[in-house]
């Protein structure tokens, strides 16, 4: 597991602007990006190169959320910028930026990297925050995507994402005879590493809300299981044989039980296993197809999908099966539901006169919106603050395939992760520090 030594820094006490710098209302609406200055960090002459590649990484950051705008550094005036240097606001107000951050990167004699950055308000004429890291050069990444949360946070009010990974299907191959492996990615693309071989299909990976644990399916043969993944140690273990096929296994909020649909002839129910004992427990019982449970953050509810009506609809029930309530009405099919960690929300995707949309609505099926649509868009799944949703979508044509994609809640701000190879089913972890 990576640790990382932090303190305030000397002199970097919060002072109370007169008011917020910014508040920024990402659920709906084109957000007008907030213009930053964020200079290269300085490294001392020694460390140079690795400053500018943290600040390159927290630069990319922000502009990817789609909040903030990144002024070109032809722009600047001051120069020279280091985390010491006061700076002189008034040529940071003249270039228009709002905030700006600087830093510095050194290595230490036990050979360890310290990092120094500073947020400030240009218009209060302030510092905002100041932190310093302790790491193991190895993890610079990491350090950049934990300044960018620090500044994300500060700014808006509102946990980061940066600091997270992305398990994913990594897909290789010709189209009718793909190589599915489990692999996994910084939420930016970077760090992809592959979990499995590739010999067996996997489908479905969920992350644990709660820690660094994967669900998935996987198929030995014709023989459908349903495995638990520790990121940290690579330990893999069957949670269980089913019979027929098994569908979606997904986590509960508190990551002591997983929830899944199992096939039983022409139709499918819900369950649940609770982790400890093993013991599993229906919670449908219908001649409907039940399938893609997600609780809601309190655990008290989850949402499905079914056709119980005869065709794709939403569904919510109690935790224990009981109350079922329709909620999606709109034209089309609805699946793949996963409720936001925020709990306002439940995202999906939808299929109607063969476009498919990724949309959100609100739990009781009100306020429904469609965020982004394309030639195949699916499995939707929330970053750990709710206001970022990854999805794959995928291109027509023999040398087609998925790719990952973004998109904030505004449904402007859609951005591909780039992955060598294609790629589908994403899910996203829990912020890592």
């Amino acid at each position: 597991m990576i640790k990382l030594c932090t303190a305030m820094l000397i002199g970097a006490a919060l002072v109370r602007p007169a008011a917020a710098i910014v508040e920024i209302d990402i659920t709906e609406g084109q957000v007008e990006p907030m213009p930053i200055a964020l200079p290269a960090f300085s490294g001392n002459g020694t460390d140079d190169q690795l400053a500018k590649d943290i600040s390159d990484v927290v630069t990319a950051d922000l502009r990817r959320s789609g909040l903030f705008n990144a002024i070109d550094p032809a722009a600047f005036i001051q120069q020279g910028m280091n985390v010491h240097t006061t700076p002189r606001f008034g040529d940071w107000r003249t270039i228009g930026a709002q905030a700006l951050v600087t830093g510095s990167i050194t290595k230490q004699p036990d050979g360890r990297l310290k990092a120094e950055f500073r947020l400030w308000d240009v218009y209060a004429g302030q510092q905002l925050i100041g932190q310093q890291f302790f790491t193991a050069p190895e993890n610079w990444r990491r350090l950049a995507h934990i300044i960018s949360d620090s500044v994300y946070e500060r700014l808006t009010g509102e946990k980061g994402y940066f600091d997270t990974r992305i398990v994913f299907i990594d897909e290789s191959g010709p189209k009718e005879a793909r190589r599915k492996r489990l692999a996994i990615m910084d939420q930016d693309g970077a760090n992809i590493r592959y979990l499995t071989r590739g010999t067996d299909l996997v489908l479905t990976p969920r992350f644990s809300p709660v820690n660094q644990e994967v669900t998935y399916m996987s198929y030995m043969g014709e023989t459908p299981q349903v495995y638990l993944f520790n990121i940290e140690t690579g330990q893999r273990e069957i949670l269980g044989d089913f019979p027929g096929m098994t569908f979606a296994p997904r986590f509960s909020p508190d990551g002591q039980q997983v929830i899944m649909s199992l096939q039983q002839g022409s139709n499918a129910n819900i369950f649940v296993m609770d982790l400890r004992s093993r013991r599993t427990t229906r919670l449908t019982n219908t001649a409907a197809i039940d399938t893609s449970p997600s609780y809601s953050p309190d655990g008290r509810r989850i949402v499905f999908e079914s056709d119980r009506g005869g065709a794709q609809q939403l569904y919510t029930m109690n935790a224990d099966g009981s109350n079922p309530q329709r909620i999606s009405f709109g034209p089309g099919r609805y699946s793949t539901p996963v409720w936001s960690p925020r709990g306002d929300l439940i995202a999906f995707t939808k299929l109607h006169q063969g476009r498919f949309m990724i949309g959100v609505m609100r739990p009781d099926g009100k306020g429904e919106r469609i965020l982004t649509e394309g030639y195949h868009n699916e499995g939707p799944a929330w970053s750990p603050n709710g206001r970022v949703l990854t999805f794959f979508r995928d291109t027509p044509g023999a040398q087609g395939g998925p790719q990952v994609w973004t998109v904030d809640l505004t449904g402007y701000n859609e951005q591909l992760v780039s992955t060598p190879n294609f790629a589908s089913d994403p899910a996203w972890s829990p912020l890592l520090n």
